[in-house]
């Protein structure tokens, strides 16, 4: 057995902290979290252990222990710390660098297994305001574009059934609403539009914070995600199987990855 209790800076239970064990070969042999009192316990077998612990706004511990057999090895109280804070972009008008983002999603599949697709061609801009609360963004997803590598699934995802395209060419969406979630997360909720209709959407990110490129241009980066139901957007074509099974899910997994750049003058 292997266990510890996970306590933040104030020595209060860290509810909610994520555990990594791997062996000595680097393999993955528990991942899980702490239970409310911050205890995290699990069965291993006897051997050498890394464990890694994560939970968003402190900085990761890792630590490495051996498990003897017929043994509980504990590693006590763990004591997270605060992660450094991540340097904000600076005030001003940047854009979404395409080469290197990507927005894409994922749906259920006949109950069973998730179809991953993506849209190829995409824009969008990002105010920077005095404070990041004050920042505000537009994306526009040429609807055309998505892609799950198969022609005849993306055929039918662009006609009337699905995204329409011929009369609903874009997805776009809409944001002057930032809220600081604590540590690098962050909400930012807006107006999607799609398939003609517009709902309001709250993306869940995390800023990633910032770095040059190739070129030495200063670059920032966030990951973000939400789920949409199609319903709620009149995306409501579907078909059964035989045994009462939907061949399309309810819900639709967007992920972003996005690269911003300053944007150019003029």
């Amino acid at each position: 057995m292997l266990g510890c209790r996970v306590l933040d800076p104030v020595h209060e239970p860290a509810r909610g902290a994520t555990l990594t064990v791997t062996d000595s070969d680097g393999r993955m042999t528990v991942n899980g979290g702490t239970d409310p009192y911050g205890s995290f316990v699990a069965a291993v077998p006897a051997g050498e252990y890394r464990i890694v612990v994560t939970s968003d706004g402190y900085a990761p511990y890792r630590a490495d222990v051996t498990v003897a057999e017929g043994t509980h090895s504990s590693l006590g109280d763990v004591v997270l710390q605060l992660a450094p804070a991540q340097p904000l972009p600076s005030t001003g008008d940047w854009e979404i660098e395409p080469t290197h983002s990507s927005i894409g999603f994922t749906a259920r599949h006949i109950g069973l297994a998730r179809i991953h697709g993506r849209f190829n061609r995409f824009a969008g801009a990002l105010r920077i305001g005095e404070r990041m609360e004050e920042s505000a963004m537009h994306v526009v997803i040429d609807a055309a574009s998505i892609d799950t590598n198969v022609r005849m699934r993306d055929d039918h995802l662009r006609s009337a059934d699905f995204l329409d395209v011929q009369r609903f060419p874009t997805l776009e969406f809409y944001s002057e609403r930032f809220a600081h979630r604590g540590g690098q997360r962050w909400a930012i909720t807006g107006a999607l539009s799609l398939h003609g209709v517009t709902r309001t959407v709250t993306l869940d990110a995390e800023y990633l914070g910032l770095g040059n490129g190739m070129e030495g241009e200063t670059r920032a980066a966030c990951r973000a995600t939400t789920e949409l139901h199609r319903d709620d957007f009149t995306v409501s074509w579907q078909t059964m199987l035989a045994r009462g099974i939907a061949v399309v899910g309810p819900s639709i997994g967007i992920t972003l990855d996005v690269q911003v750049v300053p944007m150019a003058a003029g």
